[in-house]
């Protein structure tokens, strides 16, 4: 799925070069996917380090733990990237998950079609995480409306209280869940649950076999009862905007 990655979303493009696969696009830039050595490993992120650079936008590269070489941490980290928390790859298949989301009284679960939905999402992730991922909004804008795309929201009368996302990967059997924030107020009564069944249950009705998720250490025990089952560990290595850098030392953007 990594490296035969595709992308509809207006804007973006999916990139094959220097032993990588990238994504560049208004709402998230980085690797995806890269299948490096020893003897290619510090060209191919230097080369990746200019095209963002150049670009002036901050990026991500998606390092799991089966990717080589095995120090591809720390040469990512010589090169100006900076580790995120873990999170740990997880796969499930479908048909042994529950798909009936059963929610606390009082409480709804609706998809999302429009820009005000998204807000309501968006309102979810920054007290769940607190603060919205970057570029978090705009993706959720641009999946309105996509077939491979599924936005869901619960409501407890009108206060949302839990947002979560899943795409799907056609031809590949996958589908991959994302956000899952709950609010602090409402975790511990099933409702993160309950997202993942209904998620479930959506996918097991368009013909999708797996579920995939990068799941955090809160939602992994969760997961992990439902039936997943870990893989890997993935962590993000970020590397700022030059902006960004010019601002935390105090000096110009180069440009």
């Amino acid at each position: 799925m990594r490296r035969d990655a595709v992308d509809d979303t207006p804007g973006c493009r999916i990139e094959r070069v220097g032993g990588v696969v990238r994504r560049t696009g208004p709402d998230w830039n980085g690797i995806l996917w890269s299948a490096l050595d020893e003897t290619t490993a510090d060209a191919a992120i230097a080369a990746q380090a200019a095209h963002f650079e150049a670009l002036g936008v901050a990026a991500e590269w998606k390092l799991y733990s089966h990717d080589r070489p095995a120090d591809l941490a720390g040469r990512l980290l010589a090169a100006g990237f900076a580790p995120e928390d873990e999170e740990t790859l997880m796969v499930a298949s479908v048909a042994g998950l529950p798909r009936a989301a059963v929610l606390p009284d009082g409480v709804r679960l609706v998809e999302v079609t429009d820009p005000e939905g998204v807000e309501l999402m968006d309102r979810v992730h920054r007290a769940a995480f607190g603060g919205s991922p970057h570029g978090m909004r705009e993706q959720l804008l641009g999946q309105l409306g996509r077939d491979t795309a599924v936005l869901t929201l619960v409501l407890a009368g009108d206060v949302p209280v839990c947002a979560a996302r899943m795409e799907l990967h056609p031809g590949t059997g996958f589908a991959s869940l994302w956000g899952g924030g709950t609010h602090p107020d409402w975790r511990g009564r099933g409702i993160y649950r309950a997202v993942v069944a209904h998620r479930a249950g959506t996918a097991a009705a368009r013909g999708y076999r797996w579920l995939q998720v990068d799941a955090s250490p809160r939602s992994r025990p969760i997961l992990q009862r439902l039936g997943f089952r870990a893989l890997a560990t993935t962590t993000p290595f970020l590397r700022p905007a030059p902006s960004a850098r010019a601002a935390a030392t105090g000096s110009p953007a180069a440009g």
